[in-house]
C-alpha cells in the first residue's frame, strides 16, 4: 500500500476548507441561530418540505455531501484486508463493538440519573435516542480530513472507511434498533430502514457505480477519479455548511432559550469522544501499530457520520425533536473536539512503532 513519504506539515496538503474548518462551521452555526430566530416562518416553511417523514431539503444537502465521498471509496482496496490487519481489527472492534454501547450507557446514565431532576422524563428519552444514533454512526467522510492532520496512510485509510462503510450497510439499522429497545424508546422499523437505505445503501451504491464508470472510460486510469471528486469538493462543502445552517436555524429558539440544555446534551458526547479515542489510540500503541494507521484508527472510532446520525433522527422523531438536536449538538462538538485530538496525536508521535 502506498504511505505518504514525506514530513512535511499535513496543513500544507489541505486546501483552504479544511485549513480554517473551525471557523466556517463556527460561522454556518452563527448564521443558523441568528436567521433560525430573525426569520423563524422561513426555516418552519422549510421543515414543511419533507416525504415519507424525510425531509427533502436536508436529504438534498446531505446527499450533496456524502455522494463525492463515496465516490472517493475504493472497494478494490478491500483486496489488501490481509496486510497489516491490526489497524482494521481495532477499528472494527471500537466502531461496531465498543463505540454504540458505550454512547448508549452514558446516554442513559447522564440523563436518567446524573440530569434526571434538570429534564422531564419525555424529554430525555429523546436526548438519548439522539445520542444512540451518533454512536451508532462512524465516521466515513470527515475522517479523510483527519487522517491527513496527523499524516496518515492515506491508502489504509481508505481501506478502513471502505469496510467501515460496507459493515454500516447491514449492522446501523440493526445497532439502533437494539439500543432504541434497551432504551425503552420506540422504534419506528420502516423509517429506520429507510433512512439507512437512502443516506447510507443508495450514496454508496451511486458513488461505487461512478468509480467504476470513471475508471473504465478513463481506461483504468484512478486520477480520473480523484480529479471528479476535486471537482465535486465544493458541491460537499457547500452542502456541509448549508446543512449546518439549517439544522441550527431549525433549532434556533431552543438553543437561545435554553443554553444549559445544551450543555448537558454536550457532556456526554465530550466524555464519549476522549475515552474512545484514549481507548483506540492506547490499543493501538501497546499492540505496536505504527502511527501513521494507528492515529486515523483512533480519529474514525471517534468522529461520527453526524450526517447520517442527523438525518435519521430527522426521519424517526421530526426536525424540532430532542433527537434531532442532540444530533446537531453532535454537530457542534465535533470539530473543537476533533482537532483537540489530532493536536493530542501529532505531539505523542514519537511514542509509537515505526
Amino acid at each position: 500500500m502506498a504511505s505518504i513519504a514525506d514530513n512535511r506539515p499535513a496543513a500544507e496538503a489541505l486546501g483552504a476548507f479544511e485549513r480554517w474548518l473551525s471557523l466556517w462551521v463556527a460561522l454556518a452555526i452563527g448564521a443558523g441561530i441568528a436567521l433560525g430566530n430573525l426569520a423563524p416562518g422561513l426555516f418552519a416553511s422549510l421543515a414543511a418540505f419533507e416525504y415519507a417523514s424525510v425531509n427533502l431539503v436536508v436529504a438534498v444537502l446531505i446527499w450533496a455531501m456524502i455522494y463525492p465521498m463515496m465516490v472517493a471509496v475504493d472497494f478494490a482496496s478491500l483486496r489488501d484486508l490481509g496486510q497489516r490487519p491490526k489497524g482494521l481489527v481495532l477499528t472494527v472492534i471500537v466502531n461496531w463493538l465498543v463505540k454504540p454501547f458505550t454512547m448508549a450507557a452514558l446516554a442513559v446514565l447522564f440523563f436518567e440519573v446524573v440530569f434526571a431532576d434538570l429534564i422531564a422524563p419525555g424529554d430525555a428519552r429523546q436526548y438519548i435516542a439522539g445520542l444512540i444514533l451518533l454512536g451508532a454512526a462512524p465516521c466515513t467522510a470527515m475522517v479523510f480530513v483527519w487522517s491527513q492532520l496527523t499524516r496518515g496512510d492515506p491508502a489504509y485509510t481508505l481501506v478502513q472507511v471502505s469496510v467501515n462503510d460496507v459493515i454500516m450497510v447491514f449492522a446501523f439499522a440493526p445497532i439502533v434498533a437494539l439500543l432504541l429497545g434497551v432504551a425503552e424508546i420506540a422504534v419506528p422499523w420502516q423509517t429506520l430502514l429507510l433512512a439507512t437505505g437512502l443516506y447510507v445503501v443508495l450514496p454508496l451504491v451511486a458513488g461505487a457505480l461512478t468509480r467504476r464508470w470513471l475508471v473504465r472510460r478513463a481506461e483504468g486510469d484512478d486520477a480520473a477519479v480523484t480529479r471528479f471528486v476535486a471537482r465535486l469538493k465544493p458541491l460537499s462543502i457547500l452542502g456541509l455548511l448549508l446543512t449546518v445552517v439549517l439544522l441550527f436555524g431549525f433549532q434556533a429558539q431552543v438553543i437561545v432559550a435554553r443554553p444549559l440544555l445544551i450543555a448537558l446534551i454536550a457532556v456526554p458526547i465530550v466524555i464519549q469522544s476522549y475515552g474512545i479515542f484514549a481507548l483506540a489510540y492506547l490499543a493501538a500503541r501497546a499492540w505496536r501499530i505504527p502511527h501513521p494507521i494507528a492515529a486515523p484508527c483512533a480519529l474514525i472510532g471517534t468522529s461520527n457520520f453526524f450526517e447520517l446520525a442527523v438525518a435519521v433522527a430527522i426521519g424517526l422523531f421530526g426536525l424540532g425533536s430532542g433527537a434531532a438536536l442532540a444530533t446537531v449538538v453532535g454537530v457542534l462538538v465535533e470539530v473543537p473536539v476533533m482537532l483537540s485530538l489530532v493536536a493530542i496525536a501529532n505531539r505523542t508521535r514519537a511514542g509509537f512503532a515505526p
